[in-house]
């Protein structure tokens, strides 16, 4: 039988010329292999983003229903990372975006109604949006110095690692977490034990052997085989543990979408009911989080892929402007601000270097619009090796770094250690960006600084210290 390569230059078509495909030293077949994985390694996402949403009621004790959240996190998503394949041509998806989401869950719908939540959602997007399109957004992301952006990529890759060394459950918290030394540990008491685990270890380490031995389509293989395994234990043992998704088969294929809560948004409603200023303070937490967690993310994975040139990411102007639509997509349909996912580095991994990568896993996110019950099928423990691989790809960048600079020594190791430690690129980023912005000053050499740096400093000081600043205001 006759072996598909996928190293095999392909031919100058429309489609090619289009996304650049040879240009970028890629095939049609790394391309839709690396859409693939991206989308199996963020699908959790259509059913977390309604676990998240669906957990807190608005300040008229309303909640939102699975099916309409599941719906509105399925369509953002396909939408958006379509649109960030065709205008941006960059491997990058886009979809809610955690963290962020936790916000407009817990602290801003307790405040205000879902609609006026949202609707704060599109005015965050749309500030972001016009910051891209004056060219103010790549400005500051330009006069970040070059190790800092470094320290974001190396932050950015222990950060996934952990995301999936805990969505894997090989690293838990600690119960009595607040009164002892060690938050974290290995499994759930120490040790490492029980079936899902296991799953995770088959998965992790035929992924590293794989990769090693240059197999392509490593990622994509080695997630299929510990679903398939994970399906097969499953069934035989009836395991508990998996977590968010349990590996069954689905009784159905096919689900109808609830398009209830598109357009549902209320722009100003959210200053009468929470107040001018804690709404405002909302406003500034969400751009704030998704300008810098966006620059970082997009940054790192377009480094790893190859896309930058002299410090800066091709296409930078169309990419934020698509990811700044991708707020306003979230708010509109209901489903948090949508934002570029860390996620991609996985089809980034397996070859992708154009946005083909994008439109394909964006078509496949659209089709769980209606093929939902498919989506419950990869557990953590099957797709979490990516991450854990793919970050520890992502450190050898800590190569590019001049660690003899004492001027960067601190500042890069805050911004490195800050991320995966709060769970939070725009935290590492800020930690990053305020010391050194300090240490300048200090030597005397704020003129090296320049006026724009200064001003993000300040805005971090703020950041920071939003909770004290709105306790004073109020």
């Amino acid at each position: 039988m006759t072996q598909l390569r996928d190293d095999v230059p392909t031919r100058s078509t429309q489609l090619d010329r289009f996304f650049r495909i040879t240009e970028r030293g890629s095939t049609i077949g790394r391309e839709v292999r690396g859409g693939i994985t991206t989308f199996v390694a963020m699908s959790y996402i259509v059913l977390l983003n309604p676990l998240i949403l669906g957990a807190s009621a608005d300040i008229t004790g309303a909640r939102l229903t699975t099916e309409q959240l599941t719906t509105a996190t399925a369509l953002a998503a396909g939408v958006m990372t379509i649109l960030m394949g065709l205008v941006g041509n960059a491997p990058l998806a886009l979809a809610a975006g955690l963290g962020v989401n936790g916000v407009v869950a817990f602290q801003m719908a307790p405040a205000m109604t879902w609609a006026q939540a949202f609707g704060l959602v599109v005015l965050e997007g749309l500030c972001i949006v016009v910051m891209a399109a004056s060219g103010v957004r790549e400005k500051i992301i330009n006069a970040i110095p070059g190790p800092l952006k470094t320290a974001i990529t190396v932050g950015i890759g222990l950060y996934i690692a952990l995301v999936g060394l805990v969505s894997a459950g090989f690293v838990t918290r600690t119960p009595d977490a607040a009164h002892s030394t060690v938050p974290v540990r290995m499994g759930l008491d120490g040790h490492l034990s029980g079936w899902p685990i296991a799953i995770f270890c088959l998965g992790l380490l035929l992924m590293i052997v794989l990769m090693a031995r240059g197999v392509p389509g490593a990622v994509l293989i080695s997630i299929a085989v510990a679903t398939l395994a994970a399906i097969g234990v499953n069934a035989v043992f009836d395991v508990e543990g998996w977590g968010l998704v349990t590996p069954n088969l689905p009784d159905s294929v096919v689900a109808a979408p609830d398009f209830g809560l598109f357009g549902r948004v209320d722009l100003f409603g959210g200053f009468v009911s929470a107040g001018v200023i804690t709404a405002t303070v909302f406003l500034f937490t969400l751009v704030l989080s998704g300008f810098f967690d966006a620059m970082g993310t997009i940054t790192s994975v377009s480094d790893e892929a190859g896309l930058t040139r002299d410090g800066k990411v091709q296409g930078m102007g169309r990419i934020l402007l698509v990811d700044g639509a991708g707020a306003v997509a979230g708010g509109v349909t209901g489903s948090s601000p949508n934002t570029v996912f860390l996620e991609s580095a996985a089809g980034v991994g397996e070859g992708a270097r154009t946005g083909l990568a994008s439109v394909v896993t964006g078509g496949l996110l659209a089709a769980t619009l209606l093929f939902t019950p498919l989506a419950a099928v990869v557990p953590a423990q099957a797709a979490a090796p990516a991450l854990v691989v793919i970050g520890g790809l992502m450190m050898a960048q800590c190569r590019r770094i001049p660690w003899h600079d004492t001027d960067y020594t601190i500042p890069v190791f805050l911004t490195v250690a800050v991320i995966p430690f709060t769970y939070s690129i725009t935290n590492g980023i800020g930690a990053g960006l305020v010391s050194y912005v300090v240490i300048k000053i200090c030597k005397g050499q704020w003129r090296s600084v320049g006026w724009l740096m200064t001003v993000i400093a300040a805005l971090f000081v703020l950041y920071f210290g939003v909770e004290g600043v709105t306790a004073v205001l109020h």
